[in-house]
């Protein structure tokens, strides 16, 4: 057993999808390679079964109910957590596994704190939970963050019309699209990939502030359509997704689930740091504008104004 699985694992968004299939892979290890499990997501059935059943498999498991898109809340989550690692309820905490996005067609809806909601919790809310937490891991210790390829464009993207990143101040980027100006798809579709861009550049600069032995890694698990990621653009796009998702090398949250758990827990991924970027179940370099000191720099003193105004 080593360092990270004899702790415990702090996993967003466990209810559905990716984060349901990867806390059931964990669930699933054998008892030696298997740590405790802390799943923070929204409360109510959903959470509740997936708790029971990783119990089921074994594992012990603490569940915090958290609307991600209310940063109060994202901070009494953390509080929690602190409160459960003193009391010896759990383990020491070894992973955070930043899990849990949306990506929503309307840019004109926003966050209880009145931020474009699709970067409010793809990116917002986990900045605040890793930065009220960071003190908390035991290095050694593993950060996982949720990444896309949508950030750049390519021909299949393109084919496909998914919108990539059009970086702004992040300022900016946090605003809802003003309410005298139409939303469209393609909007969102930026505003998916804006934030996905955002969790690579807070990567890299995670790192640098980051205490000697806690690693930041990024994971991609490739195009997987189908999933309730989509949710917010109505039943007729997940219909086609879930067509899409029967094509072979299409990803799944079957197939992408244990590969985020080894990327959380084993050796062969212990050189992962600095933010480094796992398409599937491959190393990548990001493009040369997605590895930027200065945005990088820029984003991290605007995120810290943005929960800050939250307060």
């Amino acid at each position: 057993m080593n360092s990270t699985e004899s702790g415990t694992v702090l996993i967003t968004g466990p209810t559905g999808g990716l984060g349901k299939a990867a806390t059931l892979a964990i669930a699933h290890r054998p008892a030696g390679q298997r740590p405790d499990l802390l799943l923070i997501g929204r409360a109510g059935k959903g959470l509740t079964e997936v708790a029971e059943a990783a119990r089921a498999a074994g594992a012990t498991v603490q569940e915090i109910g958290c609307d991600l898109a209310r940063l109060s809340e994202v901070r009494d989550a953390a509080h929690t957590v602190k409160d459960l690692l003193e009391a010896g309820a759990i383990r020491p905490l070894r992973a955070i596994v930043a899990n849990a996005g949306v990506s929503v067609a309307d840019t004109h809806s926003a966050s209880a704190d009145g931020y474009e909601l699709t970067f409010a919790v793809n990116y917002l809310a986990h900045a605040q939970l890793i930065g009220d937490l960071l003190g908390s891991l035991i290095a050694p210790a593993r950060i996982v963050l949720l990444g896309s390829n949508t950030y750049h464009q390519n021909f299949f993207r393109r084919i496909l019309k998914v919108a990539p990143a059009i970086w702004r101040d992040p300022l900016d980027v946090a605003h809802p699209t003003a309410a005298d100006q139409p939303a469209t798809l393609e909007l969102g579709g930026i505003a998916y990939s804006n934030s996905k861009l955002a969790i690579l550049y807070y990567a890299h600069e995670l790192q640098r502030r980051t205490p000697s032995g806690i690693s930041v890694a990024v994971f991609e698990p490739g195009f997987m359509p189908g999933t309730g990621l989509s949710r917010g653009h109505g039943p007729g796009l997940q219909r086609v997704g879930r067509v899409i998702e029967r094509i072979p090398g299409v990803s799944s949250p079957a197939g992408s689930a244990p590969v985020l758990a080894s990327i959380a827990l084993d050796d062969c991924w212990g050189h992962l740091r600095g933010g480094a970027f796992v398409v599937k179940d491959q190393e990548r370099e990001v493009k040369e504008f997605a590895s930027d000191l200065a945005r990088e720099s820029r984003l991290w003193d605007a995120t810290v104004e943005l929960l800050e105004s939250a307060r």
